[in-house]
C-alpha cells in the first residue's frame, strides 16, 4: 500500500474527477502519463494554476513501478530560507538550536517513491545548488551530519510560470532545468478541454452528495439543472478545474435540491504564450483578447513601453488609450 507524506502544508486532494472526459487533450494527456510512467525518467508538469498538475503527478507514480513507495509533495516555494536545507536533507539532533531530535527530509522520506516538486520555480537560487547535487549524487547528507545517506528517488516537478523568462533572467539554473525536463507535460487549461466540463461538474456533484448520504442516507440527492450546465460551459474558467470545484461546492451548500450555478467575475488569466504563439481562451471578447495580446507584446518587450508601441505599430498615446480600456463589454 502507497506510503503518502505531505510535508508543510496539504496537498491538493485527489479526488479522481480532475483527468475526466474525453477531450483530445485530456486522452492525449491520459496517453503521456502512461508511457512515461513506466520509465526511469525525470518529469517537468507545465500548466496554470488549478489546472490539476499535482494529479498528473500522482497518476504518474501510481501508474510506475514505485506505486507501493511513498509519493512526497514538496511546496518549493512554501518554506522559509533558514529552514530549507533542514527540510529537504534532514538534520541531526543538536545540529542547531531546537533540533531535538533527528530529523528526516524530503529525499529520506521519498526513499524508493516519488518525489513531487510542486513550483519549482520558486525555489530559491542557495537551494537550486544543492537540489541539483543531490540529484546528481543520488546521495544527501543531514544537517550537522557527515554520513552520506544513498536514496532512490524518481522526481516530478511543476510549474505554473514561464520557464523561458525563468531561465533567462536566471531564477532557474539551466542546469537544473534539464536535469528535471528529461520528460515534459503539459496539462491543458480547462477551457481547452472541450466537452470536459458537463462530467468534471457531475462528478465532483456525485461526490458531494456521496458525502451527505453517508451522513444522512434518508438525504435527496442534489442535482445540476440544464441551464446551469449551460452557464458552467460557457464561462472561460480562468481558475481552471480548482475554479469549477469550488463553484460546485458553494452551489451545493446553497441548494435544497437543485443547483442554481453563479459565477463571480475574474480577472483574465495572464497571457500564455508557448513557441511565440499567443493561447486564448475559447470564451473571450474582443476587448479581452486585445488586452491580452497587448499584454504578451508588453512582457516580450520587457515592460517598455515605448518600444512595445513601436513594435505593434501605434503611437504611444494610443497603446496608453488601449491599456486603459475596459476588458469587459
Amino acid at each position: 500500500m502507497t506510503r503518502e507524506f505531505v510535508l508543510s502544508r496539504p496537498s491538493i486532494p485527489s479526488d479522481g474527477a480532475t483527468f475526466l472526459g474525453q477531450s483530445p487533450a485530456i486522452r492525449a494527456l491520459r496517453a503521456q502519463i502512461e508511457r512515461v510512467a513506466c520509465t526511469p525518467l525525470s518529469v517537468l508538469i507545465l500548466g496554470e494554476s488549478g489546472s490539476g498538475k499535482e494529479l498528473a503527478a500522482r497518476a504518474i507514480h501510481a501508474a510506475s513501478t514505485r506505486r507501493d513507495g511513498p509519493f512526497v509533495a514538496v511546496p518549493c516555494g512554501a518554506m522559509p530560507a533558514e529552514l530549507a536545507e533542514s527540510q529537504w536533507f534532514g538534520h541531526e539532533r543538536g545540529s542547531f538550536t531546537g533540533a531535538l531530535v533527528r530529523h528526516r527530509g524530503y529525499f529520506e522520506a521519498a526513499h524508493g517513491g516519488t518525489l513531487f516538486l510542486d513550483e519549482i520555480g520558486d525555489m530559491s537560487p542557495a537551494m537550486q545548488v544543492k537540489l541539483l547535487r543531490a540529484l546528481e549524487s543520488g546521495a544527501i547528507c543531514r544537517v550537522g551530519g557527515s554520513e552520506l545517506i544513498h536514496v532512490n528517488v524518481r522526481v516530478v516537478a511543476a510549474t505554473c510560470h514561464d520557464l523561458t523568462q525563468a531561465l533567462r533572467s536566471g531564477a532557474l539554473r539551466e542546469d537544473l532545468f534539464y536535469r528535471l525536463a528529461a520528460f515534459v507535460l503539459h496539462v491543458p487549461a480547462l477551457r481547452h478541454r472541450e466537452g470536459d466540463i458537463p462530467a468534471l461538474a457531475n462528478a465532483w456533484l456525485d461526490t458531494l452528495n456521496a458525502r451527505v448520504l453517508a451522513r444522512s442516507p434518508s438525504a435527496n440527492p442534489k442535482r445540476l439543472s440544464a441551464a446551469s450546465l449551460r452557464r458552467l460551459c460557457a464561462h472561460a474558467w480562468p481558475g481552471n478545474v480548482r475554479e469549477l470545484r469550488h463553484v460546485i461546492e458553494r452551489a451545493f451548500i446553497l441548494a435544497n435540491d437543485v443547483l442554481h450555478i453563479e459565477i463571480d467575475a475574474a480577472p483574465q488569466p495572464d497571457p500564455i504564450v508557448r513557441d511565440g504563439t499567443l493561447e486564448l481562451p475559447r470564451v473571450i471578447t474582443l476587448a479581452q483578447a486585445q488586452h491580452q495580446f497587448i499584454a504578451a507584446a508588453l512582457a516580450h518587450h520587457e515592460h517598455d513601453k515605448p518600444r512595445t508601441a513601436r513594435a505593434l505599430g501605434v503611437s504611444l498615446k494610443t497603446l496608453y488609450n488601449r491599456l486603459s480600456t475596459p476588458t469587459r463589454p
